[in-house]
């Protein structure tokens, strides 16, 4: 069995959660498993070592796993995109629409520095709505080289469009 095979098995499909009618995709099936985190990290780091990462920012709270993971083993810096109120010192705030409402996210002013190049991690690409958000984080700090990474992503709900073409946006399951 190939790798994205063996990790395809290990996301457990729950239905009707959160509400009826939607197949919640767990992952915490794949981050409890040993071999699964391994072969992840292993994909992950083959993808982007060489590509000059300095900078691996991952998005609350699930990015933090493999974000800070991968920035180990590419030799980076590790940013936390954390919720709003989260964060000590000075900081730039990007707020984003829900279904029911708003929320913000926010990253310290002094994370990044001029040339960094930046990894962004999540662990699920739906709308894209969190994503944008912290492309727009990172905006306000300058111009920058960013890919984008995710676990998984659920293609129907078009997050990769939000997105737009403008970045390297790769996903190891899709959905």
């Amino acid at each position: 069995m190939d790798r994205i095979e063996y990790l395809r098995k290990q996301v457990r499909d729950i239905p009707d959660f959160p509400i009826p009618g939607i197949l919640f995709r767990d992952l915490t099936t794949l981050f409890k498993d040993p071999r699964s985190v391994e072969v992840t990290t292993d994909l992950l780091v083959q993808r982007y070592a060489g590509k000059g990462i300095t900078k691996v920012l991952g998005i609350e709270s699930r990015g933090f796993i493999f974000g800070s993971i991968l920035a180990y083993k590419l030799n980076a810096g590790f940013v936390p995109i954390r919720k709003k109120g989260k964060l000590p010192a000075e900081k730039v705030v990007s707020t984003y629409q829900l279904e029911y409402g708003e929320d913000s996210i926010e990253m310290h002013k002094d994370a990044l520095v001029p040339g960094d190049r930046i990894l962004l991690h999540d662990d699920l690409l739906a709308t894209g709505g969190t994503t944008v958000a912290a492309l727009n984080l990172i905006k306000q700090l300058g111009n920058f080289d960013i890919s984008i990474c995710f676990l998984i992503e659920l293609a129907e709900l078009g997050g990769r469009k939000k997105i737009g073409p403008d970045y390297d946006v790769f996903s190891l399951l899709s959905y």
